[in-house]
């Protein structure tokens, strides 16, 4: 009998995902994770999606999702019935076979496709037997560049079908420090505001997005088929330092620099323009009203040149002229008269525009040469390589070429080959409504020049990644990696030189700032270097022939197998169960339209029975850690002579400097449980202890029939040790850091496993944590573990919309003001001064917790409350 096809739609960091859906009794995305880390501007991002085939049959399930076209997959994996699937990175030769077999089959092979302004798709699938299920995962790295003065990092989130266990966590550390986190898009506001927590330290931050079943089909860009929008992560690092910033480790560096505070140069621009008749309608309208938006912004000292192009050339005036009043608005005017029609002579346009440029020598100025075209040649000199090298000596290194290809009818190839043999680059304008935004955004990022001439040098440095740019612009970055000769840090010496206007500078690291660092994030260094090499290679394999050629894309082919990036010199083979076709993944070139249609083998294959999963014996222990969007709890132990302890003052020995059995009989201990409630803004935290064995109301819900309580250790270096639920209908389930019990009646009855799903409450346990998801509340518990012992750390990444809530987690961020600095610190929070001391804390609502300066203070100053307001007498 032939079965019914399944597909999947997924969804990732900067994911768009396709629109078919699958009957919704067929199958269930149960739980789907985001996982982005990005350290030194380097960011990966793991996406796993779980699925379960509901059916009585086997059933053949798609997994599709899209990916940043910039970014290269480095894994893929399946795992299905304890059985591992993972895909091989190979050359395309080698899977050259694969492939033939696939196409001849009628597969779709290459099965990595262009689609979209930034995006690619990937896609693959696997039968899955009745009542059985399947993770699949996907990693990508990709380098952020800096745009404007931000990086971006975009999450398009539209899963087809609202998911229970729907996560998205953003990780971002940066030595330099985070000059400002903002999260934006259409998934930021409204219904769905309150699903994002966001947490910073000077170096680092993390985002969340939990949103519940339900908001995922409330929200302005959801329906029933779930959430189809944007989240936008923007962000950037401190610039005090000109040379930038330096890390450095095993051997390799990455040198980010992207100098602030420097005068802008005065610039020397000519604006290229196609008005052939392809570019008749829509496209000129766009044109006409982007061109008009650059000239507005030209600034007076800025000299300027327009021409237009068909079969022959037009000049608004045939030498460029300083951008005044008058002359701007004269070129608007011709602008304005813009109409298509004719054939398209690329050859002499460029050329007549480099002549401009070169007759136009001004000291201390910066030239661009900027073509915008949405074809072909097609009279004059048509033949490409004839084409590319006429320009090329036309330029002669003096200044860069910016293509801008409109639309999918553009040789894009031929574009960008000739960008990048003049230091410049190529990009696509897509025929949307905000084309004209589109131009008008690629001008900004070039519209200041702040450097010319710019050689990055590195003594004691070698295979370094490209070092020399003719222009750097306000708001971007240049990123060089390499290794270090021998690894010997101390003859590594790093140096920048640059023209300025007409002045020569030198930027040199005088205070040695080269950072060694064996950071787990910062070990990704080599990788930064690999991406940057294998990305350069590609480029620099575009513009040559012959043996030259050759021999760079063996270098880059040999880096994209160490590294297992599948590049366009690669593919990646993934391995299924016996008996099903194998896919031979490809990464497309720019242009390539995607391939969608899939005609599939239809074959049954039953998968290996679910591993039996064990009981969980013993008393049920939960531990929860909480942090709600302003407020984190931290855990720190001490321990205090009584005779000394006046009861919330900074205590002074602690249970790691002291054995316990080596205490004089009459001293009694006291362990202590630090919590944080932090800022809105980048001031202090403040921190306060509480006892061992308290039993905290850690939220309650009264119109959701919620309470969450928690009990706290009285063993050292732990944190809580149960969290107890009570919800609707007297139900009642206790958490430890072994799994999940649930109370019946008068009994109890241990779930099976770490998971729970019920009308009223929905609980995913894993190795790490818990996610625990009622109505409109969302709480994370993380499982920790310090000297052997676990513990559990409760964070509220939801708050309910209902003001009646309260609780530990439920307290909004601290506001107060520093009203004496000696001879002792007062904070004045709701018109009382209180004195503090300055102290630290580790925050466990952080899954690698970092250690933070608070201010330390009583309970009762910092809660604004009695303690006992937030204690309960049983769970």
């Amino acid at each position: 009998m032939e079965r019914a096809v399944v597909q999947i739609t997924l969804f990732g960091l900067l994911l768009c995902l396709v629109t078919t859906l699958p009957n919704k009794n067929d199958w269930d995305i149960y739980s789907f994770h985001i996982n982005s880390t990005v350290s030194s501007r380097y960011a990966t991002t793991v996406i796993t999606s779980r699925v379960a085939n509901r059916m009585n049959e086997s059933k053949e399930i798609e997994f599709q999702v899209r990916i940043p076209k910039n970014a290269f997959i480095s894994k893929f994996t399946m795992f299905i019935d304890g059985q591992v699937y993972d895909g091989v990175v190979k050359a395309k030769e080698e899977a050259e076979q694969q492939y033939t077999e696939a196409v001849s089959r009628g597969q779709s092979a290459g099965l990595v496709s262009s689609v979209g302004r930034t995006l690619e798709e990937f896609k693959t699938s696997v039968t899955v037997a009745a009542h059985k299920k399947v993770t699949f995962e996907l990693t990508y790295e990709e380098l952020l560049k800096r745009r404007l003065g931000k990086y971006d990092l975009q999450i398009h989130a539209r899963p087809m079908q609202p998911v229970k266990d729907f996560k998205v966590d953003v990780y971002i550390h940066e030595e330099a420090g985070i000059n400002f986190i903002e999260v934006k898009g259409g998934l930021s506001t409204k219904a769905l505001a309150n699903a994002i927590t966001k947490t910073q330290t000077e170096t680092q931050a993390w985002v969340y997005f939990y949103p519940t079943k339900a908001q995922q089909k409330t929200c302005d860009s959801c329906g029933k088929q779930g959430m189809n929008g944007d989240l936008l992560i923007v962000y950037d690092v401190n610039r005090d330092v000109a040379f930038g910033d330096i890390k450095t480790i095993d051997g390799y560096f990455v040198h980010h620099f992207a100098p602030s505070s420097l005068p802008r140069i005065p610039k020397n621009v000519v604006f290229v323009i196609d008005q052939s008749g392809s570019m008749l309608g829509r496209k000129i309208e766009q044109t006409r009203i982007a061109l008009i938006h650059i000239l507005n912004d030209l600034a007076e000292d800025d000299y300027f040149g327009l021409i237009t192009f068909d079969g022959n050339i037009f000049h608004w005036k045939r030498e460029l002229v300083q951008a005044s009043k008058t002359n701007v608005n004269s070129a608007k005017e011709f602008a304005r008269g813009i109409r298509a029609r004719g054939s398209t002579d690329i050859n002499e346009a460029v050329l007549e525009g480099a002549r401009m440029l070169n007759a136009h020598t001004r000291e201390g100025s910066a030239s661009i040469l900027v073509l915008l075209t949405d074809g072909d040649p097609t009279t004059g000199e048509t033949n490409l390589e004839t084409i590319h090298s006429n320009v090329r000596r036309a330029i002669a290194d003096k200044f860069p070429l910016y293509c801008l290809g409109f639309g999918f009818d553009v040789n894009f190839e031929f574009l960008k080959k000739m960008s990048l043999q003049n230091n410049g680059l190529a990009r696509r304008i897509y025929e949307d409504s905000d084309a004209d935004l589109q131009l008008k955004g690629f001008y900004e990022e070039v519209a200041t020049p702040l450097l010319t001439n710019v050689t990055m040098m590195y003594t004691g440095g070698t295979n370094l990644t490209q070092t020399h740019f003719s222009q750097y612009y306000n708001g971007s970055e240049i990123v060089v990696a390499g290794q270090i000769t021998d690894n010997d840090i101390e003859t590594f010496t790093p140096e920048v030189v640059a023209i300025s206007g007409t002045q020569r500078l030198r930027f040199l690291d005088t205070n040695a700032t080269v950072e060694s660092t064996g950071t787990v994030t910062d070990r990704r260094i080599q990788r930064v270097w690999a991406y940057l090499t294998v990305k350069q290679l590609l480029e620099k394999e575009l513009q040559l022939s012959g043996p030259e050629k050759d021999k760079i894309k063996k270098e880059a082919l040999e880096l994209s197998l160490k590294y297992s990036f599948v590049t366009p010199l690669t593919s990646m083979v993934v391995t299924k169960p016996p008996g099903e076709n194998t896919d031979v993944l490809h990464k497309p070139k720019e242009g390539e339209t995607p391939q969608l249609k899939n005609s599939r083998r239809r074959m049954k294959w039953t998968s290996a029975q679910l591993r039996t999963q064990r009981k969980m014996q013993g008393p049920i222990n939960g531990i929860a850690e909480d942090e709600m969007q302003n407020l984190s709890i931290l855990n720190f132990i001490k321990i205090v002579k009584m005779d000394r302890f006046p009861v919330f003052r900074e205590p002074t020995v602690r249970l790691t400097d002291v054995n316990p059995s080596t205490l004089p009989s009459t001293e009694i201990i006291h362990i202590f449980h630090r919590f944080l409630i932090k800022t809105e803004n980048h001031s202090l935290p403040l921190c306060f202890d509480v006892p061992g064995d308290t039993r905290l109301k850690l939220l309650h819900h009264p119109n959701r029939e919620l309470s969450v309580n928690g009990l706290l250790d009285s063993v050292a270096n732990r944190g809580f040790k149960i969290i107890g639920i009570h919800f609707k209908n007297n139900q009642y389930i206790e958490i430890d850091t072994n799994g999940i019990n649930v109370q019946a009646g008068q009994g109890v009855t241990r779930n099976t496993g770490r998971d729970l799903v019920t009308a009223d409450i929905t609980v995913f346990g894993r190795d790490k944590e818990f996610d625990v998801a009622v109505g409109d509340t969302h709480m994370v518990i993380l499982v920790h573990e310090k000297d052997g012992n676990k513990f559990l750390w409760p964070i509220l990444r939801q708050r309910p919309s209902d003001d009646g809530v309260d609780g530990i987690l439920a307290l909004k961020a601290a506001v107060y003001e520093e009203v004496q600095q000696s001879p002792s610190t007062k904070l004045k929070i709701k018109d009382q001064e209180i004195d503090v001391t300055r102290s630290s804390a580790v925050d466990y609502s952080i899954s690698i917790p970092p250690t933070l300066d608070c201010w330390f203070m009583s309970a009762e100053s910092a809660l604004q409350r009695r303690l006992d307001d937030f204690t309960v007498a049983q769970l």
